[in-house]
C-alpha cells in the first residue's frame, strides 16, 4: 500500500517520504534538509509531489522552497501558522482531510509545541506522522502553547488506534527513557522499553518509529492521567498539572 522510506537529516531529525504504490504519488513529511530529500528520492527513483508540513520550525519547514522550486511540488500546512510556512500552497487543519492515492488522510490538531501544529493520521495504513508533539517516550516541549493545550493534544493521540505506528520527528529516545525511568521507576514495561533502547542505540539502530500501544504503557507524558502517575506527581485526580509537573522536571533533567 505505502512504503515509507525513512533517513536521517540533520543532527537528530528524521526525514520520510511516503509512496503510494497505485498512484506513485510521494508525499515529504517535513523538510529538514531539501538537499537531501531530493537526493534520498532521486535515488528511489520517486518524485516529490507533496510536502506536509507539521509545524513551521526551520527544522520542519526549511527545506519547502528547495523542493519545490526542484519539483513544483504542493505545500501543505497547518493554517494556523501559514504566514510562518514558506511556500505554503494549502492550509489545513484539525478535522480536514486529504488524499494520498486512494487513501484518506485525517488532520489532527496538536497545538501546544508550536501554536497551530498539526499531526497527520492515515488510518488505513495505521500510521500517524506527530512533527514534535509526541516522541518516543517523550513529547514536544511547550514552546508556544500552555499545559492544558498540550496535555489535550496528547490526550488526542491517545484516542487513536493502540497499533498505530507513530513516526516522530527526531531521535530523542535514549535521553528520553533515562529521565523516564526517573519518574515512573516501578513501570515494568519502561523498564523493559529502556532497555530495548539501550541495546538499539548501541548497535546503532534507529528507536523511531514507535507503537501507540507501547508509548500509552510507558511514556510517561501519555500518563497523566493515569492514579498512580498523578499522586506520584502530587496532583491526584489532575491531567494537567501532573502532566505539567512532569514536562517540567524534563525541561530541568
Amino acid at each position: 500500500m505505502l512504503d515509507i522510506h525513512q533517513f536521517p537529516c540533520l543532527n537528530d531529525n528524521y526525514g520520510f517520504l511516503v509512496h503510494d504504490r497505485e498512484s506513485g504519488m510521494t508525499v515529504a513529511i517535513d523538510t529538514p534538509d531539501g538537499d537531501k530529500y531530493l537526493d534520498e528520492a532521486k535515488a528511489l527513483g520517486w518524485t516529490i509531489d507533496a510536502i506536509w508540513n507539521t509545524h513551521w520550525h526551520p527544522d520542519h519547514a526549511g527545506g519547502n522552497l528547495k523542493i519545490k522550486d526542484a519539483t513544483g511540488c504542493r505545500i501543505i500546512g497547518p493554517a494556523g501558522e501559514a504566514e510562518k510556512i514558506p511556500g505554503i500552497d494549502h492550509p489545513l487543519r484539525g478535522g480536514d482531510t486529504l488524499k494520498l492515492g486512494e487513501l484518506t488522510v485525517h488532520v489532527l490538531d496538536v497545538p501546544g509545541h508550536t501554536l497551530g501544529h498539526i499531526a497527520y493520521h492515515i488510518p488505513e495504513a495505521k500510521v500517524a506522522f506527530v512533527g514534535d508533539a509526541l516522541f518516543a517516550l517523550g513529547c514536544g516541549k511547550v514552546f508556544e502553547g500552555d499545559a492544558r493545550m498540550m496535555w489535550t493534544s496528547l490526550a488526542r493521540l491517545k484516542t487513536l488506534p493502540p497499533d498505530t505506528t507513530i513516526y516522530c520527528a527526531h531521535e530523542y529516545t535514549a535521553a528520553n527513557a533515562k529521565f523516564a525511568l526517573t519518574v515512573d521507576p516501578e513501570n515494568a514495561k519502561l523498564a523493559a522499553y529502556a532497555e530495548d533502547v539501550k541495546m538499539r542505540r548501541q548497535r546503532g539502530d534507529w528507536t523511531v518509529p514507535t507503537l501507540l500501544s507501547r508509548e500509552l504503557e510507558a511514556n510517561p507524558f501519555l500518563r497523566a492521567d493515569d492514579p498512580a502517575m498523578q499522586a506520584a506527581m502530587g496532583h491526584p485526580g489532575d491531567p494537567v498539572s501532573t502532566f505539567a509537573e512532569i514536562r517540567q522536571r524534563k525541561d530541568t533533567f
